[in-house]
């Protein structure tokens, strides 16, 4: 009798001990940024924590553009998001990438930077690359392969790109200096419809992304950047290092999503979403199936 106790008294002082391990513990704040690949990778990250460890999750999506998640993440307002890294390097940074600089050489550029300036840190990248494309419709009758083959007829063109992109320092005025662009005019687009309003004709090109499904399916050609003026900007997930200090094993588990999205992943879930109207998490929740790392 006296080892039955025993054994239940053990087992009981497990499971508080378990408990406490997460009991005071502020839930962790996953955000980003507010067009669909950004929701999308949200709930990704989200939907991976709340299935594969017992802590407290806590969603903060859409919050805004880098000059908004930067600041809430320096005062702990939130604690995860999904960054790129050529945007950390120059937009948050300042930091000119180098010419013929590796993807591996930016990473660590940047991390060093957040971990310095910040107090955060980027883990490992999620396999994906979302860089610029200047993207104009087929049926303009413009043969363009490149930025450079654009600067001819500039001049018979409408530009248009999100707001934040006009106020970047390696946005427009980059992109003007690099190439000697000259726009017929500008027009500023929530990034969530520019897609539509160059296929609409409201404006002839646009900064369109390289994982956006809408690229092929509004038939628009997309251009390379082939004088090099953007650096790779390759996803990864920023955590505050109070949090990696709190949660020991955050870091590890977060690092298993390392590699597991490729840029056709990642296209094929922002068209489930921009073009057949799907819901985020349910996108989310099914590529994480497909890929064996959550469980139904």
């Amino acid at each position: 009798m006296k080892k039955s106790l025993l054994v239940v008294a053990l087992i009981l002082s497990f499971i508080i001990s378990a408990c406490s391990n997460n009991e005071g513990k502020d839930p962790i704040v996953v955000s980003g940024k507010n067009w669909t690949e950004q929701y999308i990778l949200t709930y990704v990250i989200a939907e991976y924590l709340e299935e594969n460890t017992d802590y407290e999750i806590e969603l903060k999506e859409g919050l805004g553009e880098v000059a908004v998640l930067t600041p809430a993440l320096e005062k702990g307002e939130i604690d995860v998001y999904v960054e790129y890294t050529g945007t950390g390097l120059e937009a948050v940074l300042k930091d000119p990438a180098k010419e013929g600089e590796s993807a591996e050489e930016v990473f660590d550029r940047v991390n060093k930077g957040y971990q310095e300036q910040y107090n955060a840190k980027w883990l490992e990248p999620l396999g994906f690359q979302n860089t610029y494309t200047l993207a104009l419709r087929a049926d303009e009758g413009i043969e363009a392969k490149t930025y450079s083959d654009l600067v001819p007829v500039a001049n018979e063109l409408v530009f248009g790109a999100p707001h934040p992109f006009y106020e970047r320092t390696d946005g427009f005025d980059a992109l003007k200096d690099k190439y000697g662009f000259e726009f017929k005019g500008t027009e500023s687009f929530d990034p969530n419809i520019m897609y539509e309003a160059v296929k609409n004709g409201e404006v002839d090109v646009i900064t369109g992304f390289t994982t956006d499904a809408r690229i092929d399916q509004y038939n628009l050609i997309a251009t390379e950047d082939d004088l090099g003026l953007f650096p790779p900007y390759y996803a990864a997930p920023i955590v505050r290092m109070e949090v990696l200090e709190e949660y020991p094993d955050l870091e590890d588990t977060l690092n298993k999503l390392a590699g597991q999205i490729t840029e056709e992943d990642m296209r094929a879930m922002n068209g489930r979403v921009d073009i057949d109207k799907e819901d985020y998490r349910t996108v989310a929740r099914d590529f994480l199936l497909s890929k064996g790392l959550i469980e139904e």
